[in-house]
């Protein structure tokens, strides 16, 4: 993929998929030690060992739409061509956490995109569901949990298009915060 924030996508689709009523995305970046780390936990339900053999198998998938399912493999790719790690760590009815790590000054680094639009736009395709996205620089770090929206929000829907255009602000403000004020 192009960007990392389209696998953090396919994976957070996995959890919706998974019957999971909570994300957490969590991105930690370092220019200090030249490191990403990416990671996504839910609490769906989970998978054997088995399943998670399989789920790193490109020529595997659930799906009935294609025969191949290539998110997962891609991202365990994107992250080890770095010389980085990747994991993914299942408990059958307790949830899965899919974690890549990356050396970004490495020629093979693929740029992490446009994080923020991605938890956007889960946000607004899985209202019903809950997200916590946590961005962290050297600098400072922002945390968007909606299970505090729904709070405040009191019964008004997150894909509304003013809590939508809300989020999206947040979403910037603090990128720019934690970026020293420049959006990377």
């Amino acid at each position: 993929m192009r960007e990392l924030s389209l696998n953090v996508m396919d994976v957070a689709q996995n959890s919706v998929r998974a019957d999971a009523k909570l994300v957490t995305i969590t991105v930690e970046e370092s220019e200090t030690n030249h490191t990403l780390s990416i990671s996504i936990q839910d609490d769906g339900c989970g998978m054997t060992e088995e399943q998670v053999q399989q789920v790193i198998d490109p020529f595997f998938t659930t799906r009935t739409t294609r025969k191949v399912g290539l998110g997962v493999p891609l991202f365990k790719m994107s992250a080890e061509q770095t010389g980085g790690k990747f994991e993914i760590k299942s408990e059958v009815g307790k949830g899965t956490l899919t974690k890549a790590s990356y050396v970004t000054n490495h020629m093979d680094m693929t740029p992490l995109g446009d994080i923020n639009s991605t938890v956007s736009i889960l946000i607004r395709c899985n209202p019903d569901i809950d997200f916590v996205f946590i961005h962290s620089t050297d600098n400072a770090s922002f945390t968007l949990d909606t299970r505090e929206l729904r709070e405040i929000l009191q019964g008004v829907s997150l894909d509304t298009p003013d809590v939508l255009e809300w989020i999206n602000e947040f979403l910037e403000e603090q990128t720019q915060l934690i970026y020293g004020g420049a959006n990377k």
